[in-house]
């Protein structure tokens, strides 16, 4: 009988279990929480497709509603954790976010899952790292890109075939095209330009990647903007001025047609337009300073004008104006015109500088330079079916995460 008892009292129970994960111990009121949690993100697989989530991922991201969107995404990655498009997708939703960290993860798993496959996740990497890092990732997409595009070039060709034996048309839709090939030996050639100017070979191997952005897409408005700052760089000033002006009669053109076209409609398509064919906003910057740099004053105050209409406050923008307006005082009969323009232009940046809190001592302080030469003139101060139906999906994701904040809590 004692050692019955005995036995009995050493095999009961503790009143408090601990599983050993890792580096921690959970209680059994932990591991309740986590299977409270499972449980939910199964209803959500069952209740939900990935198809269903992806496309409200999709709607998220189109009304720019990026925090909805990672919780859609999340979801669909937690039912295929392996998904590379959901991984590229997810990690891209949180670089948007700001959550570099958690993006990194989602890229560098995708890789590990699928290194030979997928350049975007390359890409991303790429521009998240600097200097030979950066160069690593984006030779790497570059490697991958091409091996694409040379097997799309095959399938091209069959398709070619099989649209000249049928009469039903063939669909043919590229992963990669020439112009995804230019932008990425521009994004190689920028880091020789910038991180790592100063390493032996860099001027050459810069050339280099831009010289083959241009090879795959010959009129890029980025790849010759990029060759005109290399001509500038190594005082080539001519010859960078035609790959610049060649830069901004690929897109101001259109853009000046676009821009007549909204203001006597004022429709949205025209708006889309116009967004689509314009460079990005600082790629639109550089063009304008190279512009002031090669003396083009009218079209750089064109294109700066512009800008102000989509982001009046960014210092930049008033500052190069200035500049610009500055630089043609000595122009006769215009100068009083020019001076008048460039203090209004440099007080709203200096201005701005201040309120924004900007970094850029160095803009600050020749702002201030141009503003004392020009003194205070007259009136010059600047002026300040079984399936459930998705309409209803954001509320039922919205529920189910207050949910697992009260199990946290």
């Amino acid at each position: 009988m004692g050692g019955q008892a005995k036995s009995k009292k050493k095999n009961k129970p503790q009143r408090r279990e601990k599983r050993s994960t890792g580096d921690t111990t959970l209680s059994a009121e932990e591991r309740m929480k986590l299977r409270m949690k499972d449980k939910a993100k199964k209803k959500t697989a069952e209740k939900y497709s990935i198809e269903q989530l992806l496309e409200k991922t999709e709607e998220c991201l189109d009304n720019f509603n990026y925090e909805m969107a990672q919780m859609f995404c999340q979801r669909a990655l937690d039912i295929e954790p392996t998904n590379l498009k959901i991984l590229d997708m997810l990690g891209n939703i949180c670089a948007e976010l700001g959550d570099v960290d958690k993006a990194r993860g989602m890229f560098l798993k995708a890789v590990e899952l699928s290194p030979e496959d997928g350049h975007s996740k390359y890409m991303y990497l790429g521009q998240m790292h600097t200097g030979t890092e950066a160069i690593q990732y984006f030779s790497k997409g570059i490697e991958v890109m091409l091996r694409k595009l040379e097997e799309q070039s095959h399938t091209v060709a069959l398709v070619g075939a099989m649209a000249a034996a049928s009469p039903d048309p063939v669909d043919h839709d590229p992963e990669v095209t020439p112009k995804d090939v230019c932008v990425a030996f521009c994004s190689l050639a920028e880091i020789f330009f910038t991180d790592l100017c100063m390493q032996d070979g860099a001027a050459d191997r810069c050339k280099e990647a831009i010289d083959k952005a241009l090879q795959y897409d010959p009129e890029n408005p980025e790849a010759l903007q990029l060759m005109a700052s290399y001509l500038f760089s190594v005082e080539k000033v001519q010859e960078g001025k035609e790959y610049l002006m060649r830069s901004v009669t690929a897109w101001l053109p259109q853009q000046r047609q676009q821009t007549l076209g909204k203001e006597q409609r004022g429709t949205e398509v025209e708006e889309e337009h116009l967004q689509s064919s314009a460079p990005l906003y600082e790629s639109r910057i550089t063009t304008a300073k190279l512009l002031v740099e090669a003396e083009e004053y009218e079209t750089a105050t064109e294109i700066l004008e512009g800008l102000l209409e989509e982001d009046d406050e960014v210092v930049q923008v008033w500052y190069l104006l200035g500049w610009a307006c500055y630089l043609q005082v000595d122009k006769p009969e215009e100068g009083d015109a020019f001076k008048d323009s460039a203090r209004i232009y440099l007080t709203k940046a200096r201005k701005l500088h201040t309120k924004l809190r900007c970094d850029d001592t160095a803009l600050l302080e020749h702002t201030e330079q141009l503003l004392a030469e020009l003194g205070p003139g007259e009136g010059a101060a600047g002026s300040d079916d079984d399936e459930p139906p998705l309409d209803n999906i954001e509320d039922d994701f919205v529920q189910s995460s207050d949910e697992e904040d009260a199990m946290e809590h």
